[in-house]
């Protein structure tokens, strides 16, 4: 079969021209693979954008904008940023035309009456204020935060370095660490404040000096998962597969009928026990941080991260010696790995995973994600994670608002026949293992038979 014959680049408009008029089979083709090679264009609210030479410039990261590339585009620009018209003077650039008239608003592929549903769905929750923080809420976060933080150092200084005040010192700083992450999370994502410089700001502070991480590396990699949440190839949470799990039915059976196997993932329910929760962050995370920061030169980001390790270093090293801190540190690594890991994926790795079969933005998310049952300890534990299906649909909401919004998208999923899954928390914990069990014995399957 032949290539076809690249189309010409469009051309400038001239002043005062009507805008030149494109069709979804143009624009599909423009995804930055296959022919034309290099072209990426974008669709939002009807108007076409050629990001092609700007996405590698993208505020947000280049690869979350280019996973939209020949898509529309439309209700991620709207969920992800805060000041809509000011981004749009910077869009007016890129701009290249429309769709014509008889095109529709998004792909006809995609559920008209859902996206149309969602979309009214999200002007009702504007209205309703949803989208609007209690600074109240988010200090008393930060405040609980930091006196945790004091008394794990009191409690060594007052009560000595014995084996018990040591492990109570260790878990109050482990459970730092990991509302510090919740709290950092809630900053990445323009949830605090109006202005998006001063989520930035406060961003920076929490994770780089409160936890020794770049700003820069989070929002490369967590922007990308909301984009396109278990989508293989371009959800980086999902790239453990298949080096180290066999991720997914789609997937599984794929890997197995390939014959490849880099690992046992028959038994990977059971490794992951050892190479999953307690490995991410005193083995992975810790170094690839220090390595990302340099070799992206975020000069910026490497000296808040600076600041937490000469603050843990200066404050314990005289009260446990230099054996003592890094045993003490490696602890609270350990600690918040655990808590890390097992909250972060028991919302997805149990839910559908596959490539990007570009689907509507509400049923993109409901089928990568599914909530955990509210409760005072679950919100807290979680950091409102628990509430992942309003987080992931609304991501600048503040997490105050997810239990307000919630019977309103359960309404949505019931009148669309979608399910809204809602599991206790064990539970969801233990699904983590039963759907690496489940994707393994697939994979084997296919592996041995097919």
């Amino acid at each position: 079969m032949e290539e076809p014959e690249p189309e010409p680049e469009p051309e400038p408009e001239p002043a005062g021209s009507s805008p030149r008029r494109f069709t979804w089979e143009e624009i599909g083709l423009r995804a930055g693979r296959g022919h034309p090679q290099q072209e990426r264009w974008l669709v939002i609210d009807r108007k076409v954008y050629d990001i092609s030479q700007f996405y590698r410039r993208h505020p947000g990261g280049a690869r979350v904008i280019s996973h939209y590339a020949g898509q529309d585009a439309t209700d991620p620009f709207r969920a992800f940023h805060l000041d809509k018209a000011l981004v749009r003077k910077y869009m007016n650039s890129l701009l290249i035309g429309e769709l014509a008239p008889e095109q529709p608003s998004f792909e006809p592929s995609k559920n008209k009456l859902l996206v149309e549903d969602f979309r009214e769905l999200r002007t009702t929750v504007e209205r309703m204020g949803l989208l609007n923080p209690n600074h109240l809420f988010f200090f008393l976060l930060l405040l609980h935060i930091l006196l945790l933080d004091a008394a794990a150092w009191l409690t060594i200084w007052y009560f000595g370095s014995s084996l018990l005040p040591f492990l109570f010192s260790a878990l109050l700083l482990g459970t730092v660490q990991a509302q510090a992450g919740w709290l950092q999370h809630d900053f990445g994502h323009l949830s605090v404040f109006s202005k998006s410089k001063w989520n930035h700001l406060v961003h920076k502070f929490v994770i780089g000096h409160l936890k020794g991480a770049p700003a820069s590396w989070w929002n490369h990699l967590h922007f990308q998962h909301h984009a396109k949440p278990n989508c293989f190839r371009k959800d980086p949470d999902v790239n453990m597969h298949p080096l180290f799990f066999a991720l997914g039915k789609t997937l599984s059976v794929e890997l197995g009928m390939k014959k490849k196997k880099f690992m046992p993932y028959n038994h990977q329910h059971k490794y992951f026990f050892i190479i999953g929760p307690p490995a991410l962050v005193p083995l992975y995370f810790q170094w690839y941080i220090f390595y990302f920061a340099v070799q992206r030169r975020q000069w910026v980001d490497l000296a808040w991260m600076l600041t937490f390790y000469i603050r843990f270093f200066l404050t314990y090293l005289p009260l446990l010696g230099v054996k003592g801190l890094l045993g003490l540190f490696l602890l609270v690594r350990l600690i918040e790995s655990n808590w890390f890991v097992w909250v972060t994926q028991m919302n997805h790795i149990p839910m559908h995973i596959d490539y990007d079969k570009n689907v509507d933005w509400f049923s993109t998310q409901l089928q990568a994600t599914c909530n955990v049952h509210q409760s005072l300890f679950n919100d807290w534990f979680s950091g409102h994670l628990n509430f992942q299906i309003e987080h992931h649909l609304f991501p600048t909401m503040p997490r105050h608002n997810y239990w307000k919004v919630a019977p309103l998208v359960k309404s949505l999923c019931a009148k669309h026949g979608i399910e809204y899954q809602s599991k206790p928390l064990l539970t969801a914990f233990g699904d983590i293992v039963h759907s690496l069990k489940d994707s393994g014995e697939l994979w084997l399957d296919a592996y041995l038979h097919k």
